[in-house]
């Protein structure tokens, strides 16, 4: 098929080396398969680089770098010939050698690169002086810069204290969470709908700061969802308040996290076939209201699935309250009883839209029969941590099943890195893609997640390895030193694709959480399941803080039951004794003050 080919293209391969033959070296891709790459006398090569690590040239080291075990992507021309493809090597990033493990691997490398995203969008929106979300703006530009859209998303602020305070937790920086803090405090502030009848809390699209006195808009503005109350905004509006209020203890910020719940609970959920709707009429606030169009009446993996990574995990993690454990383990029960697909000729992705009664809904909008790559990695991510706080065979078997399944249908084998949309069904023996081949950060954070946490519960050498492959074209690609931040998307070779809004590095898809929350558990999850590393966390308790029992949860996320305990603890610097390990719960002195709280977390040895 080589020899019918009559032009040349560019592209990446991705491999180990299995051998090497004076300037032929050969590689074993991801997806098992063997390629030749030539070099030249211009090939040159460098390292793998976190955020703000300089460049570093290896060009003179390839003889002794690509010996058997290194791993590498290679860049360069592709011509056809009689015998296959010819890939000549010019541009080579090296991983990781044959006697050492790649560098994202090591300590403190995720926690390095939240450091340096937390720096690039505190710069980004407040410059080096005070912090004023005044001043906040939804669209980035793609080297910080603010452009001229004066829309402020409730979401996309939000999204940004998550990440906020997830560097300050992982790094002790006050910095950070001083942005945490001044954030949380404007959604209160200015983007808080408070219904004292229904004693309920509901939160605004957001706010037009471009004219002489800001423009509130109740209902959402988002093409999907105009003109209604999507439940999946009203969930994100949580995602920073409440990873603040884990930190902080701060009353109000728990006082608005339980009064969405009241929202949801209310107005989004569905008391007879389950689940929650996935919009609500601004006026009515009926999930079946003629307005709401093509949405009403519906369900879909948003409205269900993204309670628990949003907020719901780290309210359950923070109170440890029963409530918050019985609403994950509906929306769990709700995704392994609907949406894997049952049908005769059932696909192996899940369905994602639903009319009330559970029937997939085949026919919306773009999404029609069609499947998210994310979303799938996302609940097997998510099966594995619920699986911790309630163990269940059908929660593990699912995560297993889509762990196992989707290397081979929705990642890269030759390059790397992980897909954005196909169809769920395949054709000529493949699931087509829908619009493009080319893959977007979120849902390489998906991958990497979901195949750490399933190595860190299992042992798996399978799963650790597709998650290091994740890993590694993650960081090879996305990562932006010259402008800072993380590209949106990349083409299926890695080059990042800068066109449109998927240029910008703020938008109403983009703000600081998925990376951030990447850096933050892929930090967790490396060190406490998997190399068997203590972590240090940092929390601000403030004097006033409404933790029940007055008991600081240190567990950065919901784990393995017996996995790991809580070694030491400093206040302020001093040694403190009153915690308790196995539980990973501090008490706190009750002195009207407020203090820095530093938790040794460290893997039960066995």
């Amino acid at each position: 098929m080589a020899a019918d080919l009559d032009f040349t293209f560019s592209d990446t391969v991705a491999g180990q080396v299995v051998a090497r033959r004076g300037r032929q070296v050969d590689l074993r891709t991801p997806g098992g398969g063997d390629v030749t790459v030539h070099l030249t006398d211009v090939t040159y090569a460098q390292r793998l680089r976190n955020l703000g690590d300089p460049y570093e040239d290896v060009t003179g080291r390839l003889d002794d770098l690509l010996t058997p075990g290194t791993t590498l992507f290679c860049h360069g021309p592709v011509y056809p010939g009689e015998d296959g493809l010819h890939h000549q090597a010019t541009a080579i990033t090296v991983v990781s050698g044959p006697d050492g493990g790649p560098p994202f691997d090591a300590p403190g490398w995720w926690t390095e690169q939240l450091r340096q995203l937390a720096r690039f969008y505190r710069r980004a929106q407040f410059g080096a002086g005070p912090v004023d979300f005044a001043a906040y703006r939804t669209r980035i530009g793609g080297s910080g810069g603010k452009t001229a859209a004066h829309v402020q998303e409730t979401d996309t602020i939000s999204r940004m204290v998550y990440g906020m305070a997830s560097a300050f937790t992982l790094t002790g920086e006050e910095d950070f969470l001083d942005v945490a803090e001044a954030g949380s405090q404007y959604l209160h502030d200015h983007l808080r709908s408070v219904d004292t009848d229904q004693d309920v809390v509901s939160w605004y699209h957001g706010l037009d700061v471009g004219g002489p006195r800001p423009r509130a808009f109740f209902a959402s503005e988002f093409g999907d969802d105009y003109h209604a109350i999507a439940a999946y905004e009203q969930i994100y509006a949580l995602v920073g308040i409440v990873q603040t209020y884990r930190l902080t203890g701060a009353p109000q910020l728990l006082a608005d996290a339980e009064g969405t719940v009241r929202l949801f609970d209310r107005f989004f959920a569905d008391p007879g076939q389950g689940g929650y709707y996935s919009h609500i009429d601004p006026v009515t606030f009926s999930p079946h209201h003629e307005s709401l169009g093509r949405n009403r009446s519906r369900k879909n993996w948003n409205s269900v699935g993204d309670h628990a990574p949003a907020y719901l995990f780290n309210l359950y993690c923070a109170t440890g309250d029963e409530r918050y454990r019985r609403m994950l383990e509906h929306t769990f029960d709700m995704i392994v009883t609907h949406l894997p697909d049952r049908s005769a000729d059932g696909s192996p992705f899940v369905n994602e839209r639903f009319h009330a009664d559970w029937t997939p809904d085949h026919t919306w909008g773009w999404q029609q029969d069609r499947a998210v790559v994310g979303h799938n990695l996302k609940i097997a991510w998510n099966l594995m941590r619920m699986n911790a706080a309630l163990p269940k065979p059908a929660y593990r078997e699912l995560a297993e099943r889509i762990g196992h399944t989707m290397p081979g249908i929705a990642r890269d084998p030759r390059r790397g890195g992980w897909y954005d949309m196909v169809e769920r069904r395949p054709e000529r023996g493949r699931h087509a893609f829908v619009w493009h081949d080319h893959k977007t950060w979120w849902q390489q954070e998906q991958a990497i997640l979901a195949y750490l946490v399933l190595a860190g519960n299992t042992g798996d050498e399978a799963y650790l390895r597709h998650a290091e492959e994740a890993s590694a074209f993650y960081n090879a690609f996305f990562l932006d030193h010259d402008e800072g931040g993380v590209h949106f998307t990349v083409l299926a070779e890695g080059i990042p694709f800068h066109v449109g809004d998927e240029r910008l590095k703020g938008s109403h898809a983009m703000s600081m959480y998925h990376k951030a929350e990447l850096a933050y558990l892929a930090e967790v999850y490396g060190r406490l399941l998997v190399h068997g590393q203590p972590l240090d966390l940092w929390f601000r308790p403030r004097a006033d803080a409404d933790y029940p029992g007055n008991l600081l949860r240190v567990a950065p996320d919901v784990l393995p039951p017996g996995r790991v305990e809580l070694e030491s603890v400093h206040l302020d610097g001093a040694r403190y004794d009153d915690f308790d390990g196995p539980a990973m719960t501090v008490a706190l002195p009750r002195d009207g003050a407020r203090h820095l709280v530093r938790a040794r977390l460290r893997p039960v040895r066995k």
